[in-house]
């Protein structure tokens, strides 16, 4: 298997390991209350096994840079999936509720370091000109996986007493077959040569991707190397990566600020505090779930053609005008539109937002210190996570929701002035090129199109 298909299998395959992400994250919604009834769990403890998995993933995206570098892209996401597997087993099997913290957290770990080696692993395989879409395609995988999630959870509700377990066991069955799918796809070539020094492998698997720009390609990546050769994890925080690391740090500051987690997973709270009865803010709920689908792919349709600037031109101005509304909304206590300005919310977010973040990060930092960058990205995306849903329930109960989403749109309008003033177009550029502009050195007169 050669070209195109070659290259779309094994990004697809990587992209995989954004559907356990998702399926991870989602699939405890349907197993939160029977397991703090069966282990009589208070307030706290309930609290507790519920975020433990995010507590999980945001060490899993700190540490996950690290077996990345070392080990190879293609053997961190083969782990990956063995976290996942055993999480889910271990999860559905634990007898009481200190295994079952430990089995869920075990996943959390799959799941930050899967936002890491996937993107990136994506990234270093695809040509320049259809990079954006390939590396959406884990968003696009981490969406369908909460979908999914949603479903299994409703079609197993009735099975019985034990129904929690067989939700949280389910997902053993994708994370096998992704493990196994794993170990049929190529080492990153980037990889190959600037950790390993192994041209000859990474030139038959660039063979494979695209035969007419072999050479280019590797004397490119080469000459990246060479003037990176001095560069240790020590040093990655320098003068040299500050411009690549603030617009990574902000870009997931902002991502979490935009209120989509609260929006995520308290869509029915939010619901409920219109005035909608539990029927409309469930399906309400599901309406969120399908339109961020829908419009995830819109973005990864768009966003080679168009460019990740503008996507986040469009998704910002349009963020900014559907938190406008609600927050009126609230103010007003005049909540009719309410729904229709979270649904457009969801698709601003989507076909922006959500379809750019791990595209961007993983083009922005140069080979040598690309897992660092991924990770410090995805570290900033799941710490903001975290503090964003730990700390809504409160603040939407003590301040209200016409202060909270005021604030949101506040930080839309920020954004819009990063993308504006600070954040460069890396649309049809190979990673070479994009390291040298970020440098300050012009990129090659006739860029090549490197795989």
């Amino acid at each position: 298997m050669k070209g195109k298909s070659f290259l779309f299998l094994s990004s697809i395959v990587a992209a995989l390991g954004g559907f356990l992400f998702g399926f991870d994250t989602a699939v405890i919604s349907g197993a939160e209350q029977a397991i703090q009834v069966l282990w009589q769990l208070d307030d706290v403890s309930h609290g507790l096994a519920v975020a433990i998995a995010l507590y999980g993933t945001v060490i899993g995206a700190l540490l996950g840079g690290i077996p990345a570098d070392r080990y190879g892209r293609k053997v961190t996401l083969f782990w990956v999936g063995v976290l996942y597997l055993v999480s889910a087993l271990g999860s559905a099997l634990a007898p009481e509720i200190y295994s079952f913290m430990f089995f869920r957290f075990i996943g959390g770990l799959g799941v930050g370091a899967s936002s890491v080696a996937a993107p990136m692993y994506i990234s270093e395989i695809s040509p320049a000109h259809m990079r954006g879409r390939l590396v959406a395609l884990f968003q696009f995988n981490v969406v369908l996986g909460i979908v999914i999630a949603y479903i299994s959870n409703y079609l197993l509700a009735d099975i019985g007493e034990n129904a929690w377990r067989w939700m949280l066991g389910v997902e053993a069955i994708p994370a096998l077959i992704y493990s196994a799918m794993v170990l049929m796809v190529p080492q990153s070539p980037r990889w190959l040569i600037v950790k390993r020094d192994d041209v000859e492998k990474a030139r038959a698997i660039l063979m494979k991707i695209d035969p007419t720009t072999v050479e280019e390609a590797i004397v490119a990546i080469q000459e990246s190397h060479q003037r990176k050769a001095d560069v240790s994890k020590s040093r990655f925080f320098s003068a040299k990566y500050k411009f690549p690391i603030m617009l990574a740090v902000l870009f997931a500051f902002f991502n979490q600020m935009a209120g989509i987690n609260a929006i995520i997973y308290y869509a029915p709270r939010i619901f409920a505090m219109t005035g909608v009865g539990a029927d409309a803010a469930l399906i309400s709920t599901a309406g969120i779930g399908l339109i961020n689908l829908i419009f995830t792919m819109v973005g990864i349709t768009l966003i080679d053609k168009f460019g990740r600037r503008t996507l986040m031109f469009i998704g910002s101005v349009g963020l900014i005008a559907t938190l406008s509304l609600v927050s009126r909304a609230f103010f007003l206590e005049s909540f009719g539109g309410v729904p229709v300005f979270l649904f457009v919310y969801i698709a601003f977010f989507a076909l922006s937002q959500g379809a750019v973040i791990w595209v961007f990060i993983s083009e922005i930092f140069p080979n040598e210190v690309r897992a660092y960058g991924q990770s410090l990205g995805s570290f900033t995306h799941w710490i903001m996570a975290a503090v964003v849903a730990n700390v809504f329930p409160y603040f939407a109960n003590t301040l209200g929701g016409g202060l909270v989403f005021l604030f949101f749109g506040l930080m839309m309008v920020l954004q819009l002035l990063f993308v504006w003033k600070m954040m460069p177009e890396t649309k049809g550029k190979s990673l070479e090129d994009i390291e040298k502009e970020m440098e300050g050195i012009e990129p090659l007169p006739k860029p090549v199109n490197l795989p």
